[in-house]
């Protein structure tokens, strides 16, 4: 049995659950991530409609912490297209909301060598739009390759492992 919600009108996407609008899968590849958080986002109304439309770019996104605040940085929102003068630049600075203890955490780790703080994918939950960012080290180059490797043997692996099924099958 689903869950419905009641459509007032106002609120179209209150649907449960979540929906991906945008995803950084190189992050996974350049960094080693160390511990995620999830975060609401201040966004004006011109970006929830075009996030709605699922339209968002998080590649060169970061976030940095100013005077106890956090801040999504270069994360590509492109303009809504029925927008009038009200619309939002692309590029512009997002204010995170988070509680002060995960800020302080964030802050302290990321103060250490090599730690960064990237975004790893955007979402609607639960009609609200927030971001997934995680606490991030820097691979070198031999570890990137090594985890590549890795993948490639774990899906050498797999097809070895459904051929051999379908041969006993057979």
């Amino acid at each position: 049995m689903t869950k419905q919600t009641k459509d007032t009108g106002k609120g179209k996407d209150k649907t449960p659950g979540r929906r991906l609008i945008a995803q950084h899968k190189k992050a996974r590849h350049d960094y080693h991530i160390l511990d995620t958080y999830e975060c609401g986002l201040v966004l004006t109304g011109t970006e929830v409609k075009s996030l709605r439309q699922g339209r968002a770019s998080l590649v060169d996104g970061f976030i940095q912490i100013d005077r106890g605040e956090a801040w999504l940085h270069n994360v590509h929102i492109p303009e809504y297209a029925q927008g009038t003068w009200t619309n939002h630049s692309a590029r512009r600075k997002r204010k995170l909301l988070m509680h002060r203890v995960e800020i302080d955490k964030l802050d302290s780790k990321s103060q250490e060598t090599g730690h960064t703080i990237v975004p790893l994918s955007l979402y609607f939950k639960d009609g609200r739009a927030k971001v997934e960012i995680a606490l991030a080290r820097g691979k070198k180059e031999y570890d990137k390759r090594q985890t590549l490797r890795e993948k490639q043997d774990r899906r050498e692996a797999e097809r070895a492992i459904s051929a051999a099924r379908r041969r006993q099958r057979a």
